[in-house]
């Protein structure tokens, strides 16, 4: 498992991140000028579909105010600070990669948020956190670079309350071997992806019961057609993840237009163990 995380940490190193993002971030405005979450949606959400994702993923999960949600791989904090903005809950994220979680509480801190946002640097194999401690818990293109599934959602469902919602929207294998690089990993040997039923069951093997199960993958090429058309914007994720990310998304375009990938979006609800 060392070797793993090893390898992971080092695709996600993202040495001097946070001077990029000053740097990056000067056309809105000096340091002290406060920014809304809704600026940094271009280069803050890691995953396909972007914000438009993260915020049917919160409705699906009927997320609330009085929640607090935890965010596993929450990589700049993007999807952490539009909870809190969008559903006045309190979110915590938490990721391996220390530049990230660095970054995060950077960015969190141009926005204001950080009463209502924190960020911890751990890993998503042996959560930093207490038995049932959060209403829900979200997971965004993260499964892939985890081998081990069923420890990824047990430690998902121990962090949670009886009943709480989990909600993840991920990569999943669909037909035929994926085309390498792509975000998440160089060559297969980071890479971990299952099929959509092969993740429902590891999920439901866990303590959950599925709520919602619903195949994204037409409207995930349709966003990479219109991306394609209209080009990247300034703020991208290239600013994150460095030059040749613009390669390792082409990709996974490819990957869904070919039939390769797909996008599962689902929720699930925590069962009560004496109900297991």
């Amino acid at each position: 498992m060392t070797d793993e995380l090893d390898r992971v940490r080092d695709h996600y190193r993202a040495t001097g991140l946070t001077d990029r993002l000053k740097t990056a971030l000067a056309v809105l405005g000096s340091e002290e000028q406060r920014l809304g979450p809704e600026q940094l949606a271009t280069l803050d959400q890691f995953h396909t579909r972007g914000l438009a994702a993260t915020a049917e993923l919160a409705n699906l999960a009927v997320i609330t105010a009085d929640m607090s949600v935890l965010d596993v791989g929450s990589g700049v904090g993007g999807p952490a600070r539009f909870l809190a903005a969008a559903h006045g809950c309190e979110v915590t994220g938490v990721d391996l990669s220390e530049p990230f979680v660095e970054a995060a509480r950077y960015l969190t801190a141009r926005t204001g948020q950080d009463g209502k946002v924190s960020f911890e640097t751990g890993s998503a194999l042996a959560l930093p956190f207490e038995d049932g401690r959060f209403d829900a818990a979200l997971l965004q293109h993260v499964a892939m670079n985890i081998a081990d599934r069923p420890l990824l959602y047990r430690e998902i469902r121990r962090v949670l309350k009886p009943g709480g919602k989990f909600a993840t929207f991920d990569v999943v294998l669909n037909g035929g071997d994926p085309l390498y690089p792509v975000p998440w990993a160089k060559t297969p040997g980071e890479s971990f992806l299952l099929t959509a039923e092969a993740t429902c069951e590891a999920v439901e093997a866990a303590g959950f019961g599925t709520l919602v199960r619903r195949d994204d993958t037409a409207m995930a090429k349709a966003w990479f057609a219109e991306l394609r058309a209209s080009g990247p914007p300034p703020l991208n994720l290239g600013v994150v993840m460095g030059k040749g990310f613009a390669e390792l998304t082409t990709n996974l375009g490819r990957n869904l237009m070919q039939g390769r990938l797909g996008i599962l979006t689902a929720v699930f609800e925590a069962v009560p163990t004496k109900a297991l």
